[in-house]
Parts: structure tokens; C-alpha cells; sequence
């Protein structure tokens, strides 16, 4: 299983004093030489941590994969065409929220979807939809044209006992066979940190594990190598 981090809040941090440090692309460029898989990014529509420049030095500096997330709309698309990152990742966004707080709601928005997706698709970049561990979204989201799905592990993150954990990692792992069997890449995540990622290994369905928050919060405590290291070594002991 393959390790993408997330470096928004390397940005936020940076823009906490609108000034030039820490620069998110050179933490990009230590979570790759530490063994990241890829670096992911959200360019938001009120750009409160990643920026149009960091994208595009993002796509200049990145080596690995240049996962961009962001919300279905035409300045994005448009954004994305131009910049050309290896996959764009769709996910709900809403303004007042400090975190991506659910799946996409591919039901409401399938029919828009597929004309959303492919002009991306023809531009050679691959589609992921942040989607809910659900069967039918995963069927949904094959015949829209996604490539990968991205199941939300919100729910697993915040359980509190460990039948309820054992029980919604099941739900995740079905979800990502299922999401195999109908030809997509299956990756995970959302609130994954170093005391709930081991059970992940087993799941052998699901190809990777993007993680931001947790790595960037581990990172002030102990340095953005060790933290990027420390979940590798969780998930392939």
C-alpha cells in the first residue's frame, strides 16, 4: 500500500503570517524522499491554503504523482486542464467548513458529472470521486467515467469502541473489493493517523492511503521525514 501526502497545511501555516515560510512545494519535495507515493493538494475557491502559484510549482517540483483535489466547478476545471496534475480528485466543498466534511454526493450530481469528467479524461488526467464506502455510489462513479475512487474514512476515524471500528473497516474493505471488481482503483482516507492506519495493510484491495492533517500536525513534534517515515513503516511492517 502506497502513502500520499497531503501538504495544505503546510500552506496554512505559511499563510498564518502571508509570508514565505514554510513553503509547501519544498515540503512536497521532503514527503517524496522520505518514500510519499504522490502529493496531494486542494485548491480551494476561497484559496485559504494552497494557491494557484503553489500549484503550478507543485507541478514544476512534484515527481511522483500530482493528485490535485477540488470542487465541480468550471474555474477548476479550467484550472486543472491547464496545469495538467496526473489526477484530479473530486470532493464536496463548502466555504464555512475547516475540513471536507463528507463524500461527494454523486446521486444529486451524477448527470453533471460525466460531462464534467470528460473533457479531463481527454486531456489525459486521471479522474478519483471522494466518495462514501457505498455500493451503489462506487457503481455510480464507474459509469461516469471515474477512474479511482477515494473512500471516506471519516467515519472509521471517529468510532470509539472497537466493534464499531472492526465493523465500518469491514463496510470499507467490501467497498473496495466491490470497487475492483467493477474496474476502478480503490484509495482511502480522511482523519487516518499512526494510532488507527495498521489495520489497513490487510486490506489489500485498497492501493493507498492519503493522509494530510495527521502527518503535518505529527511533523511539528518530530520533523516531516520522520512523520512521512513513521506511517510507512505502520503500513508496511
Amino acid at each position: 500500500m502506497r502513502l500520499a501526502v497531503n501538504i495544505d497545511h503546510i500552506a496554512t501555516l505559511r499563510n498564518a503570517r502571508n509570508e514565505g515560510d514554510p513553503d509547501p512545494v519544498q515540503a512536497a519535495l521532503l514527503a517524496e524522499k522520505s518514500g510519499a507515493s504522490g502529493i496531494v493538494c486542494h485548491l480551494r475557491e476561497d484559496r485559504r491554503h494552497i494557491r494557484d502559484n503553489d500549484l503550478a510549482r507543485l507541478r514544476e517540483s512534484v515527481t511522483t504523482k500530482l493528485d490535485l483535489e477540488m470542487a465541480m466547478t468550471e474555474e477548476m476545471q479550467s484550472i486543472a486542464i491547464s496545469t495538467r496534475p496526473d489526477l484530479v480528485t473530486l470532493v464536496p466543498e463548502k466555504r464555512e467548513e475547516l475540513t471536507t466534511e463528507g463524500g461527494f454526493a454523486i446521486r444529486t450530481h451524477y448527470s453533471r458529472l460525466i460531462e464534467f469528467i470528460k473533457p479531463l479524461r481527454d486531456n489525459g488526467i486521471a479522474v478519483s470521486l471522494f466518495i462514501e464506502p457505498d455500493r451503489e455510489a462506487i457503481a455510480l462513479a464507474e459509469k461516469a467515467g471515474a477512474d479511482i475512487v477515494e473512500l471516506h474514512t471519516g467515519l472509521y476515524s471517529l468510532c470509539q469502541s472497537d466493534e464499531a471500528r472492526a465493523l465500518e473497516l469491514e463496510r470499507i474493505r467490501s467497498a473496495a473489493l466491490f470497487a475492483r471488481e467493477e474496474g476502478l482503483g480503490a484509495v482511502a482516507g480522511h482523519g487516518l493517523h499512526v494510532r488507527n492506519i495498521a489495520p489497513f495493510r490487510e486490506i489489500l484491495e485498497i492501493e493507498e492511503v492519503s493522509i494530510g492533517h495527521a502527518i503535518i500536525a505529527r511533523a511539528v513534534l518530530i520533523g516531516l521525514e520522520a512523520a512521512v517515515r513513521e506511517i510507512l513503516d505502520l503500513i508496511e511492517r
